[in-house]
Protein backbone atom coordinates (compact mmCIF):
# COMPACT_ATOMS: atom_id res chain seq x y z
CA UNK A 1 0.00 0.00 0.00
CA UNK A 2 1.46 3.36 -1.03
CA UNK A 3 0.00 6.46 0.63
CA UNK A 4 1.47 9.94 0.54
CA UNK A 5 0.79 10.64 4.21
CA UNK A 6 -0.09 8.53 7.22
CA UNK A 7 -3.09 6.26 6.67
CA UNK A 8 -6.09 6.30 8.99
CA UNK A 9 -7.07 2.80 10.08
CA UNK A 10 -10.74 2.81 11.02
CA UNK A 11 -12.44 0.50 13.44
CA UNK A 12 -16.12 -0.29 12.99
CA UNK A 13 -17.51 2.19 15.50
CA UNK A 14 -15.66 5.24 14.22
CA UNK A 15 -16.34 4.51 10.55
CA UNK A 16 -19.98 3.62 11.13
CA UNK A 17 -20.55 6.90 13.00
CA UNK A 18 -20.10 8.66 9.65
CA UNK A 19 -21.80 5.97 7.56
CA UNK A 20 -24.97 5.83 9.66
CA UNK A 21 -25.60 9.54 9.09
CA UNK A 22 -24.50 9.60 5.42
CA UNK A 23 -21.51 11.85 6.13
CA UNK A 24 -18.64 9.70 4.93
CA UNK A 25 -17.93 12.57 2.51
CA UNK A 26 -16.28 14.36 5.47
CA UNK A 27 -13.74 11.55 5.65
CA UNK A 28 -13.19 11.53 1.90
CA UNK A 29 -12.57 15.29 1.81
CA UNK A 30 -10.28 15.32 4.86
CA UNK A 31 -8.28 12.19 4.11
CA UNK A 32 -8.12 11.55 0.36
CA UNK A 33 -6.17 8.38 -0.32
CA UNK A 34 -5.65 7.76 3.41
CA UNK A 35 -8.81 5.90 4.49
CA UNK A 36 -7.99 2.27 5.27
CA UNK A 37 -10.68 -0.20 6.28
CA UNK A 38 -9.46 -3.49 7.72
CA UNK A 39 -11.22 -6.51 6.22
CA UNK A 40 -12.50 -7.41 9.71
CA UNK A 41 -14.25 -4.03 9.91
CA UNK A 42 -15.72 -4.58 6.44
CA UNK A 43 -17.08 -7.95 7.59
CA UNK A 44 -18.59 -6.40 10.72
CA UNK A 45 -20.30 -3.77 8.57
CA UNK A 46 -21.59 -6.55 6.33
CA UNK A 47 -23.58 -8.33 9.05
CA UNK A 48 -27.09 -8.93 7.70
CA UNK A 49 -28.73 -7.14 10.65
CA UNK A 50 -26.73 -3.95 10.07
CA UNK A 51 -27.05 -4.11 6.30
CA UNK A 52 -30.81 -4.59 6.56
CA UNK A 53 -31.25 -1.42 8.62
CA UNK A 54 -28.92 0.69 6.53
CA UNK A 55 -26.74 -0.20 3.57
CA UNK A 56 -23.44 0.23 5.40
CA UNK A 57 -21.74 -2.44 3.30
CA UNK A 58 -22.97 -0.76 0.13
CA UNK A 59 -21.56 2.57 1.33
CA UNK A 60 -18.16 1.00 1.99
CA UNK A 61 -18.30 -0.80 -1.37
CA UNK A 62 -18.94 2.58 -2.99
CA UNK A 63 -15.97 4.18 -1.19
CA UNK A 64 -13.71 1.33 -2.29
CA UNK A 65 -14.94 1.20 -5.89
CA UNK A 66 -14.43 4.97 -6.20
CA UNK A 67 -10.91 4.54 -4.78
CA UNK A 68 -11.78 6.73 -1.80
CA UNK A 69 -10.93 3.96 0.67
CA UNK A 70 -8.70 0.90 0.70
CA UNK A 71 -9.65 -2.49 2.11
CA UNK A 72 -6.68 -4.07 3.84
CA UNK A 73 -6.34 -7.68 4.93
CA UNK A 74 -4.07 -9.17 7.54
CA UNK A 75 -1.91 -11.95 6.13
CA UNK A 76 -1.98 -15.19 8.08
CA UNK A 77 1.30 -15.78 9.88
CA UNK A 78 2.48 -12.16 9.60
CA UNK A 79 3.54 -10.07 12.59
CA UNK A 80 0.28 -8.15 12.42
CA UNK A 81 -1.66 -11.44 12.37
CA UNK A 82 0.07 -12.53 15.58
CA UNK A 83 -0.74 -9.19 17.19
CA UNK A 84 -4.36 -9.40 15.97
CA UNK A 85 -4.65 -12.94 17.39
CA UNK A 86 -3.14 -11.86 20.69
CA UNK A 87 -5.52 -8.90 21.03
CA UNK A 88 -8.64 -10.92 20.14
CA UNK A 89 -7.87 -14.36 21.59
CA UNK A 90 -4.93 -14.41 23.96
CA UNK A 91 -4.13 -11.02 25.49
CA UNK A 92 -1.15 -10.53 27.75
CA UNK A 93 -2.08 -11.05 31.40
CA UNK A 94 -3.93 -8.02 32.74
CA UNK A 95 -4.87 -6.75 29.26
CA UNK A 96 -8.32 -6.64 27.73
CA UNK A 97 -9.43 -8.94 24.95
CA UNK A 98 -10.86 -6.65 22.28
CA UNK A 99 -13.11 -6.96 19.27
CA UNK A 100 -12.01 -7.99 15.80
CA UNK A 101 -12.43 -4.54 14.24
CA UNK A 102 -10.49 -2.71 16.92
CA UNK A 103 -7.75 -5.36 16.95
CA UNK A 104 -7.38 -5.34 13.16
CA UNK A 105 -7.20 -1.54 13.09
CA UNK A 106 -4.54 -1.56 15.83
CA UNK A 107 -2.48 -4.30 14.14
CA UNK A 108 -2.57 -2.50 10.78
CA UNK A 109 -1.87 0.89 12.38
CA UNK A 110 1.27 -0.68 13.84
CA UNK A 111 2.24 -2.21 10.49
CA UNK A 112 1.77 1.00 8.47
CA UNK A 113 2.75 3.46 11.23
CA UNK A 114 -0.72 4.89 10.73
CA UNK A 115 -3.31 6.65 12.83
CA UNK A 116 -5.94 4.62 14.65
CA UNK A 117 -9.48 6.00 14.23
CA UNK A 118 -11.57 4.65 17.10
CA UNK A 119 -14.07 5.84 19.68
CA UNK A 120 -13.78 2.79 21.90
CA UNK A 121 -11.39 4.37 24.39
CA UNK A 122 -12.05 1.92 27.23
CA UNK A 123 -10.90 -1.00 25.05
CA UNK A 124 -8.06 0.58 23.10
CA UNK A 125 -6.38 3.12 25.40
CA UNK A 126 -3.91 0.68 26.92
CA UNK A 127 -2.91 -0.52 23.44
CA UNK A 128 -2.60 2.99 22.02
CA UNK A 129 -0.17 3.75 24.81
CA UNK A 130 1.69 0.42 24.63
CA UNK A 131 2.23 0.60 20.86
CA UNK A 132 2.77 4.38 20.77
CA UNK A 133 -0.04 4.87 18.27
CA UNK A 134 -1.46 8.14 17.09
CA UNK A 135 -5.18 8.07 17.73
CA UNK A 136 -8.25 10.02 16.61
CA UNK A 137 -11.91 9.84 17.60
CA UNK A 138 -15.02 10.90 15.72
CA UNK A 139 -14.85 14.16 17.68
CA UNK A 140 -11.27 14.79 16.58
CA UNK A 141 -12.26 14.18 12.96
CA UNK A 142 -15.26 16.50 13.24
CA UNK A 143 -13.08 19.18 14.83
CA UNK A 144 -10.57 18.87 11.99
CA UNK A 145 -13.43 19.16 9.48
CA UNK A 146 -14.55 22.37 11.18
CA UNK A 147 -11.03 23.81 11.26
CA UNK A 148 -10.65 23.00 7.54
CA UNK A 149 -13.93 24.81 6.78
CA UNK A 150 -15.83 21.71 5.70
CA UNK A 151 -18.47 22.16 8.39
CA UNK A 152 -19.48 24.84 10.85
CA UNK A 153 -19.93 24.25 14.56
CA UNK A 154 -23.69 24.42 14.01
CA UNK A 155 -23.52 21.79 11.25
CA UNK A 156 -21.27 19.72 13.51
CA UNK A 157 -23.91 19.81 16.23
CA UNK A 158 -26.56 18.54 13.80
CA UNK A 159 -24.29 15.73 12.57
CA UNK A 160 -23.31 14.89 16.17
CA UNK A 161 -26.97 14.76 17.19
CA UNK A 162 -27.74 12.45 14.30
CA UNK A 163 -24.88 10.19 15.34
CA UNK A 164 -26.17 10.09 18.91
CA UNK A 165 -29.64 9.26 17.59
CA UNK A 166 -28.05 6.26 15.86
CA UNK A 167 -26.70 5.10 19.25
CA UNK A 168 -23.10 6.17 18.62
CA UNK A 169 -21.27 6.70 21.91
CA UNK A 170 -19.32 9.91 21.48
CA UNK A 171 -18.69 10.91 25.10
CA UNK A 172 -20.36 14.32 24.86
CA UNK A 173 -23.95 15.47 24.39
CA UNK A 174 -23.01 17.86 21.57
CA UNK A 175 -20.20 18.78 19.24
CA UNK A 176 -20.00 22.15 21.00
CA UNK A 177 -19.42 20.39 24.32
CA UNK A 178 -16.71 18.25 22.71
CA UNK A 179 -15.00 21.39 21.39
CA UNK A 180 -15.23 23.10 24.77
CA UNK A 181 -13.57 20.13 26.48
CA UNK A 182 -11.00 19.41 23.75
CA UNK A 183 -9.56 22.76 22.74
Amino acid sequence: MLLLTKPLLFDTDCLSAFLWVDNESILVKLYPGRIVIPSQVYHELSYPGLNHIKGLKAQVDNLVSNKQAILESIDYGSAEYHLYFQLTQNPVSGRLRIGNGEAAAIALACKFHGILASNNLSDISQYVQEFHLKHMTTGDIMKEAMLMGLITECQGNVIWGNMLNRKRRLGYVSFSEFLKNNS
